[in-house]
């Protein structure tokens, strides 16, 4: 049987991928950095509005909650649903775009859910969304 009369090579590490992929970063941080200088240096006046109030944001979605024992609440507020509908009515002709989030109760009765909705429809809120939980383990049955 033959000995080994030659060593086997050792493993080598190839650093030039990491090499070439590190210069490719600071190249292009340099180049950003040198646009991000440019914006700055630009000499510009924006233009001034008459009005604070001229570029509104768009409204947060109003929040419904109705609890299992029937109580209605608009924003954390407990009101009736005569309040409730006046409220939204004013919303509405503040922002005609005002959206409504109704957040129901598992264990309340639907009623109670089908009065706000048609709070809801009176005061003319034309964007509507009903919140519900997804249940654990539940498997997505489409019919």
């Amino acid at each position: 049987m033959p000995l080994k009369t030659q060593q086997d090579e050792m493993p080598a590490l190839n650093l030039t991928p990491l090499i070439d992929v590190v210069f490719l970063l600071i190249v292009f941080f340099m180049g950003a950095s040198k646009f991000a200088d440019m914006e700055r240096d630009i000499d510009l006046r924006l233009p001034e509005v008459a009005k604070a109030d001229a570029a509104q944001q768009a409204a947060k979605a109003r929040q419904v909650a109705v609890y299992a024992d029937g109580r209605i609440a608009l924003d954390h507020e407990d009101v009736t649903l005569v309040q409730l509908t006046e409220k939204l009515a004013a919303a509405v002709k503040e922002q005609p775009a005002v959206s409504v989030v109704i957040l129901g109760d598992a264990s309340s009765n639907f009623q109670h859910v089908a009065d706000a909705l048609a709070a809801c429809k009176q005061a003319g809120i034309s964007q509507l969304a009903v919140s519900v939980r997804v249940a654990e383990g539940a498997t997505s049955t489409r019919r």
